[in-house]
């Protein structure tokens, strides 16, 4: 395979070989000589796709799971009413004197039939009209508020009028919260400014790197059009397919990440052609033949990699997986395009001042760039064995709590201290019973009648180690269905939840189901939460296959065996080091977080993004190894020069993720607070621990084997062609 083509315009001449024009370079000519063209289309392109936009957005969220239980469960409820109402908000009330008095009681009474007024509310149902909404001792109790709109439906505003109106009966010793989906909402406040966060600080490394704001900011101007101009899209095609609202931070959170890194690999090799006399021009189009060609491999890798969610067929995870990949493909077509015209606007200023640095440099006698790397590799080579065994060590063993990770579904329990939908959650637990808040249900269908068979399973589930509680069967508006709820004596994200489901399905109901006849379907958030978990780990291998059959990509890239090999090893390590890090902080809940389980799909993103971003750096460092071995034909020089003439960069793109990325550890929802987290450990790791130390280990001790290709595979594998210059 080739990426270049005869230029038309070479000479016939049989003394000079044909002169060559690769693609990217006929591309940064182009947007070079076009500036204005390529600025002015990407406006138009951002102005047009916001103006298709300004209808706003229909974010929407599908946690179905053909072929689980508790779909199974969902699904035959569904059919067997013949009324559709939306989700509910719990009305939760706390006087440690008790609130059946008659003060008490006339003062929530008054509040109930407020709430009732107020818009998306069809019917509230009072504590005082059964007594199991209320506390043993009295001093707890619910009322349910009924929507006419589902959680992720509910409109903010009403969420916020209806608290309001709970909160005016407080006072007296009485308190009053709000519990529900649509309640968790206002737990999660508005989010924003920790990623403008992000950007100031990846924008002070780019100029402690380049020295000028204006050449700092190129970068980032290069990132925000990209994922300014795919949000908009994202909003258009949220009528159309199902994408979660959650969606967006995803999208900004990799395509400021990946946006900036790619326009900084280019920059970096602009500046460095620009110090060696070529002009603003040929910069450019060096640039993006050498480094414009790998951040292209390293983009398609990740949208390869993001793809490959896709297969997982988990719902909104399709739209989001789609979605960032959208956003790469657009962030790549920015770097190859935009930037080379924003550096042609200001190619001639860059030259002036990057050739003055230069030479202020070479004048005061200072080392050449690069010098620092190359004593660092030099001190890796001499020890590249006991290297590789401690940074190996080290990473297995930030990787080892990652066997044990425990997956599922944040609930109110993890909702931010001092929220109302968590002290809702609180005080339930301390009402009811922690497992109150997470309650699995039995769906009963009986050919008969359900009645009878809820009646015997409630007396089964009552006599469960686990359980706390069973009701009394449940009618539907079908009489052959029924529905038994049963708390668990645990809370929902706890182990002995997980376990109780797992009980309940191998034995308890089986055993049921054989003296009855009929058919019992465990549901519920928890039962869901399980098979959501059991569905990803099942399809975990496969996807795993084929994302690090990517790595094969590399035998094309660099035409051996052993650096694809070794490629997706340390790819493994450092998303392994990354799981095992976060499993660390949010599931043992270290440093103060509060302990939880990891979010179902959390690792399946985190591995198809990281293993794609892992490959950036890849291609970066050993292409540019490879290109001192064909020059100098020695691995331990190609090595150490390889490292010297990337290293700096490396370690100023791997910054720049980890601040994007670590930044989102500010936001407020706990799902991208892991996601930022977990990223930020893979970028550190890989771009510190891995490149600097165990490529460069781990190249010494091949030498001349890194580069070994088969003969028959020679013949039949393709070949990419890197400008050299």
């Amino acid at each position: 395979m080739s990426l270049t083509e005869k230029d038309p315009r070479a000479p016939e001449s049989g003394a000079q070989p044909p002169v060559v024009a690769g693609v990217f370079a006929r591309v940064a000519r182009f947007s070079h000589r076009r500036r204005r063209l390529a600025l002015t289309l990407w406006i138009v392109v951002l102005v047009g796709v916001w103006a298709a936009a300004s209808g706003g957005d229909d974010y929407r969220e599908n946690y179905s799971l053909p072929g689980t239980e508790s779909q199974a469960a969902a699904d035959l409820l569904n059919h067997s009413s013949r009324t559709t109402t939306g989700d509910s908000l719990q009305i939760v009330l706390h006087d440690e004197d008790g609130l059946r008095g008659a003060d008490v009681r006339g003062r929530v009474d008054a509040m109930l039939a407020e709430v009732a007024k107020l818009p998306k509310v069809t019917q509230v149902r009072s504590l005082y009209e059964d007594e199991s909404a209320i506390s043993r001792d009295g001093t707890v109790g619910y009322a349910t508020a009924v929507l006419d709109v589902t959680a992720p439906n509910m409109p903010r505003e009403d969420t916020e009028r209806i608290l309001d109106t709970v909160k005016e009966v407080e006072g007296q010793g009485l308190t009053a919260e709000l519990g529900g989906g649509a309640a968790r909402k206002l737990a999660t406040g508005e989010g924003g400014w920790g990623e403008m966060l992000g950007l100031v600080f990846a924008l002070v490394i780019l100029v402690f790197m380049f020295g000028t704001l204006i050449a700092a900011g190129l970068p980032v101007v290069t990132a925000l059009f990209a994922v300014g101009s795919t949000l908009a899209v994202i909003v258009v095609a949220s009528h159309v397919v199902t994408i979660a609202d959650y969606t967006p931070y995803v999208m900004m959170l990799v395509g400021l990440g990946v946006g900036i890194d790619y326009a900084l690999l280019i920059f970096a090799r602009f500046r460095s052609e620009l110090v060696r006399g070529a002009t603003p021009e040929e910069a450019n189009v060096k640039a993006l033949d050498s480094a414009g060609r790998t951040a292209f491999f390293a983009g398609s890798t990740v949208i390869l990699a993001l793809l490959g969610l896709v297969a997982l067929g988990l719902g909104s995870l399709q739209g989001m997986a789609l979605s960032v990949a959208l956003t790469v493909l657009v962030t790549l077509l920015a770097s190859l395009t935009l930037l080379p015209a924003l550096l042609g606007v200001f190619g001639d200023r860059f030259a002036r001042q990057f050739r003055a640095r230069a030479a202020k440099r070479a004048a005061s006698k200072r080392p050449e760039e690069g010098a620092a790397w190359r004593r660092f590799a030099s001190g890796v080579q001499r020890r590249p064995l006991a290297v590789l065994l401690v940074a190996v060590v080290a990473l297995g063993a930030l990787a080892f709590p990652a066997l044990s990770l425990r997956l599922g579904f944040t609930d109110a329990g993890n909702d931010k201290a001092g929220s109302t939908s968590r002290e809702a959650y609180d005080l339930l637990s301390k009402g009811f019973g922690p497992g109150f808040n997470g309650p699995l249900y039995v769906v009963v269908e009986g050919e008969d009648g359900a009645e009878a068979p809820a009646t015997a399973v409630a007396a089964a589930l009552n006599d469960t180690d686990g359980v706390a509680a069973a009701t009394g069967p449940i009618p539907t508006d079908d009489p052959n269905v029924a529905t038994v709820m049963a708390f668990p004596t645990t809370s929902p994200q706890d182990e002995g939840t997980s376990e109780l489901v797992g009980t309940l399905r191998d034995d308890v109901l089986p055993k049921v189901a054989e003296e009855t006849g009929a058919r019992y379907l465990v549901g519920g958030a928890t039962a869901a939460s399980e098979d959501y978990s059991d569905k990803v780990a099942a399809r975990m291998p496969v996807f795993m296959a084929i994302v690090v059959g990517l790595s094969l990509l590399l035998m094309v890239v660099f035409r051996s065996v052993l650096i694809p090999l070794k490629a997706a090893l340390l790819n493994l390590l450092s998303i392994g080091a990354a799981l095992g890090a976060i499993s660390l902080v949010f599931q043992h809940g270290m440093f103060g977080v509060e302990p939880g389980p990891i979010e179902a799909y959390l690792p399946v993103v985190i591995f198809a993004i990281v293993f794609g971003l892992s490959m950036d750096y890849e291609i970066f460092l050993v292409s540019r190894i490879q290109e001192e071995w064909q020059r100098a034909k020695d691995p331990a020089v190609a090595v150490r020069e390889g490292l010297g003439h990337t290293g700096s960069v490396i370690i100023a793109a791997g910054a720049i993720m980890v601040v994007v990325f670590g930044s989102f550890m500010l936001s407020p929802e706990r799902m991208l607070q892991q996601m930022g987290f977990g990223m930020a450990v893979a970028i550190f790791v890989d771009a510190l621990v891995i490149r600097c130390l165990i490529v460069p280990a781990v190249m010494q001790l091949l030498g001349r084997r890194a580069w070994w290709l088969p003969a028959p595979l020679a013949k039949v594998v393709p070949g990419v062609r890197w400008e050299r210059h």
